[in-house]
């Protein structure tokens, strides 16, 4: 009898697994595959083979489910693939290219190899779904949304779910009671507003370069600096792209994209490190005092991702600066599992199959 979940996270250059048992998501097994796209592993196909062997167990596999970065407003629930959903989720490559086709690579290896093994989605942007209107729109020309749906989708929403999840058994108290401020901080950081179990804000916007000060992302800026550059510079598209997504943040401001790193070099007096730390704790806070309007209150500030809920010196500075506001608050640092709750929305989809 199949009894397990299997969770593939396909990235461009590396696969990440978990096997979890379907009854009580116990990890079984995991596994981290890198150089995809190298002499060492050829392609996802092989990577996934790789991963297959150690697994062994084939046979209780009861169904797999996926990570994909970005849904549109097409896809707001965990989705069967079928060849039909195939074609339809093509087309959001092009909002998440760093994402989106490295998550179907993995798909299709996995239907290639697990043929008769039902393969599941979740997705990154279905939590931000019940973001209302007033908050995913954006005051451009109304034209462009309706032909081109450009708005807020919001990302990490996986992650978001499930430490909000977390936070309201900490607490004891039903998720549907409480007002959570979530913050993601790892490489790529966001900050979700949760009123009553649902998402009402979220610092990412229609792409992944929105909000937050990251590691290599700027965040949000001045969008007339893009047309300065390309006029001044004489940029493409292309340049811009690559400026904002992996020149900017913490490395464009200190030369730094690891946290680790930049703690050390401010530990040694290094200015720079210091002001870029300044920096992206304070665009957080922002964004924290925001979330906190808009939610008329907060029951529990909850801090997950490498930086988020693995450096307790980040979380002390932001803290710091809005005691004000945590005054009767919960501030807590809990570790994400996106893989598990991708096993647990996987097997909601396949009992009422």
């Amino acid at each position: 009898m199949s009894n397990s979940i299997l969770v593939i996270n396909s990235g461009s250059t590396s696969l990440k697994y978990k096997l979890f048992n379907a009854k009580n998501f116990r990890e079984l097994k995991s596994g981290y595959i890198q150089d995809i796209g190298t002499s060492k592993v050829k392609n996802h196909e092989q990577a996934l083979k790789i991963a297959l062997k150690e697994i062994d167990d084939l046979e209780n596999i009861k169904a797999v489910g996926h990570r994909i970065v970005h849904g549109g407003e097409e896809f707001v629930q965990p989705t069967l693939i079928t060849k039909s959903v195939l074609r339809r989720l093509a087309k959001y490559n092009k909002l998440a290219p760093l994402h989106n086709p490295a998550n179907l690579m993995g798909i299709k290896a996995c239907l290639k190899l697990l043929p008769k093994i039902p393969n599941l989605t979740v997705f990154d942007t279905s939590f931000h779904q019940t973001i209302p209107k007033k908050a995913y729109l954006y005051a451009l020309p109304l034209k462009y949304y309706k032909k081109y749906r450009i708005r807020r989708y919001g990302f990490h929403g996986i992650s978001h779910q499930y430490v909000a999840e977390e936070a309201a058994k900490k607490l004891k108290k039903p998720l549907d009671k409480l007002k959570i401020i979530t913050c993601h901080l790892g490489g790529g950081c966001s900050i979700t507003a949760i009123d009553k179990g649902k998402s009402v804000d979220t610092s990412m916007g229609f792409t992944p370069a929105e909000g937050l000060v990251m590691m290599t992302r700027s965040g949000d800026i001045d969008p007339a600096i893009i047309l300065f550059l390309q006029r001044e510079l004489r940029l493409d598209p292309d340049q811009i792209d690559k400026i904002i997504n992996f020149q900017s943040g913490m490395l464009g401001l200190c030369g730094e994209e690891n946290m680790l790193k930049v703690l050390d070099k401010i530990k040694r007096g290094n200015k720079l490190a210091k002001l870029a730390f300044d920096i992206f704790v304070y665009r957080i806070q922002k964004y924290i005092g925001a979330y906190y309007a808009a939610l008329g209150g907060l029951d529990a500030l909850v801090f997950t991702g490498a930086i988020g809920a693995g450096k307790p010196k980040t979380r002390n500075a932001i803290s710091q600066g809005i005691k004000h506001i945590l005054r009767r608050v919960k501030v807590l640092a809990i570790s994400t599992d996106e893989e598990l709750m991708i096993a647990r929305e996987t097997l909601k989809v396949i009992q009422n199959l």
